[in-house]
């Protein structure tokens, strides 16, 4: 027997024909009230038709809603900002004052060790020393001070002269003080080529006679100044400073500025240079430590040995008895050598010496022109002298006669302070005669005197 329970007969489902519509299952308890579900007929009559529609009430149209009352607008937050006045036009600010040339400070010394007074040095000393005090009271008396002066500059165009070169008498005297040199030179110069053959030895001659107009060549006088006097080019800013002054320089002397070359040379001497056709050179401390006139006066001297021929007329002198020096060179060597020979090989020695002065006395009767090469470095230094005494007329002809009596008085000042250092030798202290004749400037007292006439009474 089985134990499930009695499950009444299953609903016969429908067949195919007479599934056209769904059959009606037996309801599950709980919805056999539920009211049965409206046919096709009844749905239809149950919907509202147009009519009925017709009747509810209209919603509201457009119209309708344009007689709406408008919103208020909204009412700004803050009254507008007043407006502000137009700015009145600024006035012209009044133009710049012109730029004022300052020159570099000098360097601070260092502070010299104190050491112990020298009796004797300052009583040789003292008569020419000249102290702080003495040297302002000199410049009181030349009606000048040691302030500052200003650099006063032309305006304006200024005409150019004719002549922008020269050779004053002073040249002219110089390169004839040369000529013995030059003989000499030529002699020497005719010896070494005479080992060529013949056409060599004149066109040697020649080139060389002809050498002498590299003087005036610029890329020449650039290796001249360069690798003999030992200059430098100037750096953008130092000539932004020297260009100026030199132009003003130029300006009163009516000479053309741009054909001159400014060099500067790393010293710390108080100097300045004119050399060969167009070379102006200057120290650095010099740049550095002169107030611009002063520059200027030192630039105007320099200026005066090239408008009066003394810069190339004495290159040109010392280039053409370059030769005669350097063989005036080696006879000394040689001799110095035959001396040192004869104090061991006496015999030797005294034949050397022999010959050697029957060749001078010789070259002196058949020369006796050359004679004067003996006495020609006086006489050139007094030509030197006179030169440099023209050059100080031409700055103090372009007005620069007092701002010279100041770099002078320091000139002489360092002099003097030279003369009192420590192991200075008893001829700088007191020259002797043959040192003044040798010497190429003269002295600080007859410069000075020349410039008296060209300062204000």
């Amino acid at each position: 027997m089985s134990n499930q329970p009695d499950l009444p007969d299953a609903p016969a489902y429908p067949t195919a024909v007479t599934a056209t519509g769904p059959a009606a299952g037996p309801a599950p308890d709980g919805l056999a009230d539920a009211p049965p579900y409206p046919s096709a007929e009844t749905v239809t009559s149950g919907l509202t038709t147009a009519a009925a529609l017709a009747e509810a009430p209209p919603h509201p149209s457009a119209t309708t809603l344009a007689d709406a009352p408008a919103y208020p607008q909204a009412a700004p937050l803050r009254p507008p900002p007043p407006a502000y006045p137009t700015p009145a036009p600024l006035p012209a600010p009044p133009p710049a004052p012109a730029p004022t040339t300052r020159r570099q400070p000098a360097p601070e010394a260092e502070p010299e060790p104190e050491r112990e007074p020298d009796a004797d040095a300052d009583a040789d000393a003292d008569a020419d020393a000249m102290s702080p005090a003495q040297a302002a009271a000199l410049l009181d008396v030349l009606g000048t001070t040691e302030t500052e002066q200003q650099l006063e500059f032309t305006s304006g165009r200024t005409e150019l002269r004719a002549r922008q070169r020269g050779a004053d008498a002073a040249a002219i005297s110089g390169l004839l003080l040369h000529l013995p040199n030059f003989i000499c030179s030529f002699i020497v110069v005719y010896l070494i080529a005479g080992l060529l053959p013949t056409f060599l030895t004149w066109l040697l001659v020649v080139l060389w006679l002809l050498s002498g107009a590299l003087v005036f060549h610029r890329p020449t006088e650039r290796v001249i100044a360069r690798y003999l006097l030992n200059l430098r080019y100037p750096t953008r800013k130092e000539l932004a400073w020297l260009n100026p002054i030199w132009s003003e320089v130029s300006k009163r002397a009516g000479i053309e500025g741009s054909g001159y070359d400014l060099w500067i040379e790393d010293s710390g001497d108080l100097n300045a240079y004119a050399a060969a056709g167009h070379i102006v050179g200057v120290t650095h401390f010099s740049m550095t430590t002169l107030p611009p006139a002063e520059l200027a006066g030192v630039l105007a001297h320099e200026l005066g040995h090239h408008t009066g021929g003394h810069a190339w007329s004495s290159l040109l002198g010392l280039w053409y008895s370059l030769p005669g020096r350097l063989a005036w060179q080696a006879l000394r060597r040689i001799t110095a050598g035959a001396l040192a020979l004869a104090r061991y090989f006496f015999c030797l020695g005294a034949v050397i010496l022999l010959v050697a002065a029957v060749l001078v006395v010789a070259a002196a009767l058949t020369f006796w022109p050359l004679l004067l090469v003996l006495v020609a470095p006086y006489l050139l230094a007094a030509v030197s002298r006179k030169a440099e005494l023209r050059a100080d007329r031409t700055a103090a002809e372009l007005g620069f006669a007092q701002v010279m009596v100041q770099v002078l008085t320091k000139i002489h000042g360092e002099e003097l302070a030279a003369q009192r250092e420590p192991g200075a030798k008893a001829s700088a202290l007191t020259p002797g005669l043959a040192a003044k004749l040798l010497s190429s400037h003269p002295d600080y007292h007859t410069r000075l005197r020349q410039l008296e006439e060209y300062l204000p009474s």
